[in-house]
């Protein structure tokens, strides 16, 4: 009789705590595929990405160059921000950088993202590129040679220009 009534309290246990732990953990979102859309998709729907910190040392709408843009809002995945702010030297792999591009007047006129998948592209750090339109309109995406341009100054800076990693 003993061991049922244990049981029973184990049970009973479980149905109340379970709960609690479950509402407690967040899942992770799976990481995108390296294509537009389901990097659009992620960053816009299943883990928005005005939801991330910010770039740190940087607020809202700081100045920018182009080709992206006179005022720019930057945002970054969680291990992203850890690496930058680490000084470790690089961006690991999974993280995601997302830039808001402003007009002078504040009008958004773009947004550029930057998604390290290893295995990518191992020549140029394994990033994989994204740019669309405000409306969510994919103008570039992948191995976008514009980006390797520009970045590519900044080769021994892992592609990153907002600030040094180390």
């Amino acid at each position: 009789m003993k061991k049922v009534g244990r049981i029973k309290g184990l049970m009973l246990m479980a149905i109340l705590v379970l709960p609690l732990v479950v509402v407690g953990c967040k899942a992770a979102a799976p990481t995108p595929a390296t294509d537009g859309t389901s990097l659009y998709n992620y960053i816009t729907q299943q883990n928005d990405y005005h939801k991330w910190k910010m770039w740190p040392g940087k607020q809202a709408l700081y100045p920018g160059t182009e080709p992206h843009g006179a005022l720019l809002t930057t945002y970054v995945t969680d291990n992203a921000f850890s690496a930058i702010d680490g000084k470790e030297g690089s961006i690991p792999n999974g993280s995601i950088v997302v830039k808001e591009n402003y007009m002078p007047d504040k009008t958004l006129a773009a947004i550029t993202v930057m998604y390290k998948v290893k295995g990518y592209d191992p020549e140029h750090n394994d990033w994989f590129w994204l740019k669309y339109a405000p409306d969510g309109k994919i103008d570039v995406s992948g191995k976008v040679d514009m980006c390797y341009g520009c970045h590519g100054g900044k080769r021994d800076n892992d592609y990153i220009m907002t600030s040094p990693l180390r």
